[in-house]
């Protein structure tokens, strides 16, 4: 894991002109790769890579190639990686952990909603300095509206259809009162026994099967966390951030901060410390289990 003690905290780097183009770009690919297939694609133009649930479309991969040549024309010394090339070559993740600035691309995020039909997929962009994320983008391409946030502004809305409005995570309450997104079947086998007896503990809980989604939803304040176990940086970096400029709080369940080198553990997302805290709190064995 890299050692970040001795590294100043992260500056920007994008400006605002920069960061609109990045938007630009995402826009663009939606329009060109991921829509015209959505709820037209072919049995062969839907493939499995790691099990049956876990899919990629030419929507993916069309989509992720579009969106790299795009960034690399702005910042041609910047390592750029997308889920699809990382899949091929995992050492990318690796590289990407180091590089002074790199884009990290889910092109289309809810892959498997997207194959069924399902509504519920976005595209994720983050940039990262030595693995801390600078700048995320939450895409939802079917309403073409994104939530932005970078490193010193807060979390923004800004879609085709309306005006812009700041993002606010929720004030949380009681543990029985919390709702959240908790990806049950994507945990290890020894621990989903445990983990099912706290559920009936929360207000409610479930999965999008769309990290996308999930990390809108908790940075407007309709859920108020989400804990996951499987730390791919396309599915997180951008959230990551987002939801801290939006007011919520984010560590692993061991307290680290996060960072895109961390490739085991919990990661746990909340929308305030004191959430954070009651959560923590409740699922203290994953900790354990993981230690």
């Amino acid at each position: 894991m890299t050692d970040h003690s001795t590294l100043p905290l992260p500056l920007t780097a994008l400006s605002q002109a920069q960061q609109q183009s990045l938007v630009n770009i995402v826009r663009r690919a939606a329009k060109a790769e991921i829509l015209p297939r959505f709820r037209n694609l072919s049995a062969g133009q839907i493939s499995t890579k790691s099990g049956p649930d876990d899919l990629v479309t030419e929507a993916d991969t069309q989509a992720e190639k579009m969106i790299a040549r795009g960034i690399l024309r702005m910042f041609p010394n910047a390592m750029v990686i997308g889920e699809e090339a990382a899949h091929a070559r995992p050492e990318l993740r690796d590289e990407a952990a180091k590089a002074e600035l790199a884009f990290i691309i889910d092109p289309v995020d809810g892959t498997w909603n997207f194959a069924h039909g399902l509504p519920v997929f976005g595209v994720i962009l983050a940039a990262t300095r030595f693995g801390r994320p600078v700048f995320g983008m939450l895409y939802d391409a079917i309403m073409d509206d994104w939530i932005t946030a970078d490193s010193e502004t807060g979390a923004m809305m800004f879609g085709a259809r309306g005006p812009h409005r700041r993002m606010r995570t929720s004030e949380g309450g009681a543990l029985g009162d919390l709702s959240g997104y908790l990806h049950f079947y994507l945990m290890d086998k020894d621990v989903q026994p445990k983990l099912a007896e706290t559920l009936p503990d929360f207000g409610r809980t479930g999965a999008l099967r769309c990290s996308c989604h999930e990390y809108r939803m908790l940075a407007q304040g309709s859920v108020d966390f989400c804990l996951s176990g499987v730390l791919n940086p396309w599915d997180h970096a951008a959230g990551v951030l987002i939801c801290q400029r939006a007011g919520g709080f984010v560590r692993m369940l061991d307290g680290q901060d996060y960072d895109i080198s961390i490739k085991q553990g919990y990661l746990l997302a909340a929308a305030n410390e004191d959430v954070w805290n009651t959560v923590a709190e409740r699922l203290r064995f994953l900790k354990e289990a993981s230690s």
